[in-house]
């Protein structure tokens, strides 16, 4: 691979301005300066430092966003503003784009990367990564509720009715409940609920498979993560687990 083309994929800068950092005497390549845009580099063993910092290769990249309410899930929108403008300018790197979407009225957890394949994997119905939500409620969580979301409740849909995949959901409060979910409609959660009569006035996406929302990590905030991080989004956890991870750090989320 060509030592730009490295930095281009690697960092921020545009394959114009890594040559022009390679020109200006900037770069090492394994100890030694190189002045060269096109000289040759190996990503997985090659040592390549810009101005002593070290420039890590990673095939893919997996970024861990807090989003909150009001910023919609696409990578780039000309009027409001989208997950990838929270980015720091070193980190909104080509092809990365959220892996799924959260809808503007909703915070929590959301995976930005550049892996299709995951993505994929994330969205596919055979694979579907489950996805658990706290929704803070106008009325109490009934079993009513309960028992209607595990049958698989209606949604208009068009001109017709369909039935959602069976979701379970549990109250940690009167009214506050998860809710686990195996597919993506659109504001799936709240209709869930407005269908079975009450009202969702705040919903946070507390968990994606089994990796959790860090408490410590604050709305609009992120974290870089690895492959091995980002799969287990694709492993379900028990919901009363979830539930218990929840109770311990969101219970009091919307209390200001």
């Amino acid at each position: 691979m060509r030592l730009d083309r490295f930095f281009s994929e690697q960092t921020a800068y545009s394959r114009k301005e890594a040559s022009a950092l390679i020109r200006s005497g900037a770069v090492t390549l394994n100890g030694a300066v190189v002045r060269k845009p096109d000289a040759a580099v190996q990503p997985e063993t090659d040592a390549v430092f810009l101005r002593g910092e070290p420039v890590i290769y990673q095939k893919h990249r997996y970024i861990l966003l807090h989003k909150p309410e009001g910023v919609i899930t696409a990578s780039r929108d000309r009027a409001q503003k989208t997950v990838l403008d929270l980015l720091n300018p070193q980190d909104r790197l080509p092809g990365l784009a959220p892996a799924g979407r959260l809808d503007k009225d909703t915070s929590g957890l959301l995976l930005i990367t550049d892996d299709g394949q995951l993505t994929h994997k994330m969205l596919s119905p055979k694979s579907h990564a489950p996805k658990y939500y706290l929704a803070a409620l106008r009325d109490p969580f009934t079993p009513q509720i309960k028992a209607a979301f595990r049958a698989g409740i209606l949604l208009r849909e068009g001109d017709t009715e369909e039935a959602c995949l069976p979701a379970e959901s549990e109250a940690i409060a009167e009214r506050l409940a998860v809710v686990e979910l195996h597919e993506g409609r659109y504001h799936q959660v709240r209709r869930m609920f407005a269908a079975a009569g009450n009202f969702v006035e705040h919903l946070l996406r507390v968990q994606i498979g089994c990796v959790p929302l860090p408490p410590d990590l604050s709305a609009g905030a992120y974290l870089h993560i690895f492959y091995k991080d980002a799969e287990n989004m694709l492993i379900k956890s028990h919901i009363s687990d979830v539930c218990a991870f929840t109770s311990r750090n969101y219970s009091s989320y919307w209390i200001k």
